[in-house]
């Protein structure tokens, strides 16, 4: 649709919210996804619009989403009034969305939280600050409390929350240590997946070879900025994708087939998470086992 002078200087949201039919919050949660492009792009949720604007919504749910409390076990690694950090499992969604309206993080949180959960984000996610994918295992804070949430949500935009992944890449590395620059929005063609695209979102991404085998590496990754996706389609883009990660190249190697029963996605895990206290501002640190899985291809690598 075209932005006609009557909507001009409206806020994004609020023009999706009219025009889709929909929650403000949840025209917010299609913005933040990305679903949402104006002139071909993603636009933060505060843009105000001007005539002649071209408005796309990509994917529009037809009913609005709500999430109910679930008794799913949590591995809770820290808790108190403020926070709680999760160690989550591969194949759990963080929150509801189409096609995914139940068992997921966020509907565990609210049975275990009893409704001491932040509300900033809506009712689909309750005190979630970041996210990680499906498929990939690990450390993610939540906040309890509004002002928690303000907080994690500030010191996440200025990088102040340090989130380090361990992954298994195919191939090896191009030096032992570096960074990977490269800007990344939705893929032009297909949109459910996300790629290097000039004129993207910034995206940072520092890598450090742990261990070199035959064919593949163990990698430590640690996220400067937060991209959907960003390790992952980095990764990839420089030729070295995740074992695993069919969406993004991986899945193609003869180790990858022989040893298929200990993956179901791709061999990525939060394992290192650092961030100030909300209340105290004293420095959290927290650190997680990898998976059996991924234990286990570790030690298979190793006999090769």
């Amino acid at each position: 649709m075209t932005i006609l002078t009557t909507d001009a200087k409206k806020r994004l949201d609020v023009l999706v919210s009219e025009y889709a039919g929909v929650s403000r919050s949840h025209a917010q949660v299609l913005i933040e996804n990305e679903l949402v492009l104006v002139n071909g792009r993603p636009q933060p949720k505060n843009y105000r619009l001007r005539e002649g604007d071209e408005l796309e919504i990509e994917a529009m749910p037809v009913k609005e989403l709500s999430a109910e409390a679930e008794d799913i076990p949590l591995d809770i690694v820290y808790e108190d009034d403020e926070i709680i950090v999760i160690n989550k499992p591969s194949g759990m969604v963080v929150h509801p969305a189409v096609g995914n309206e139940s068992g997921t993080l966020v509907n565990a949180l609210l049975y275990h939280c009893k409704g001491s959960l932040s509300g900033i984000n809506g009712v689909i996610r309750p005190g979630i600050v970041h996210r990680i994918d499906k498929d990939t295992s690990g450390l993610l804070v939540v906040a309890k409390t509004d002002e928690a949430h303000i907080f994690l949500s500030s010191l996440l935009k200025d990088h102040g929350i340090k989130r380090v992944y361990h992954a298994i890449v195919t191939g090896h590395l191009p030096s032992e240590k570096g960074t990977i620059n490269a800007p990344i929005a939705r893929h032009p063609i297909d949109r459910k997946k996300m790629a290097v695209v000039a004129g993207g979102r910034e995206a940072i991404t520092h890598y450090e070879v742990l261990r070199d085998y035959s064919s593949f590496c163990h990698a430590r990754l640690q996220l400067e900025t937060g991209r959907t996706h960003q390790i992952r389609v980095h990764l990839s883009h420089i030729g070295h994708p995740i074992i695993g990660d069919t969406v993004y190249g991986g899945g193609k190697t003869q180790f990858e087939r022989a040893h298929a029963k200990y993956l179901s996605g791709q061999c990525l895990h939060a394992k290192e998470l650092s961030f100030p206290h909300p209340r105290t501002k004293e420095i959290m640190h927290f650190e997680v086992d990898f998976p059996s899985e991924f234990s286990a291809l570790l030690d298979i690598l190793e006999t090769l």
